[in-house]
């Protein structure tokens, strides 16, 4: 049955526009990157404790010398002093 309208709301497109599957899509890998970061962080996290166990936390694993308590303060997973960090990169850009 006709009512007489003239409306286009009955031929008004449904689907998506490739610009909203695009963005979709892209805010679909940046929450995925996330979630891993988050998830790495964690497991570090994790590992800490279990130095904090063995009463291994805070020393370098390269030196064996203690971790200033600034540097674990800001990176509390921290296993390197950094200068072992910076040491360790330069050998890798050999």
């Amino acid at each position: 049955m006709h009512n007489g309208s003239n409306d286009i709301e009955d031929t008004t497109p449904s689907f998506k526009t490739v610009e909203d599957d695009g963005a979709y899509q892209l805010s679909k890998e940046e929450a995925s990157q996330l979630a891993q970061r988050q998830y790495k962080f964690i497991q570090n996290l994790e590992a800490a404790l279990v130095r904090i166990e063995n009463k291994t936390y805070g020393v370098c694993r390269v030196t064996g010398k203690l971790i200033p308590k600034e540097r674990l303060r800001l990176v509390p997973h921290a296993t390197l002093t950094v200068e072992a960090k910076e040491m360790l990169a330069k050998k890798g850009r050999n």
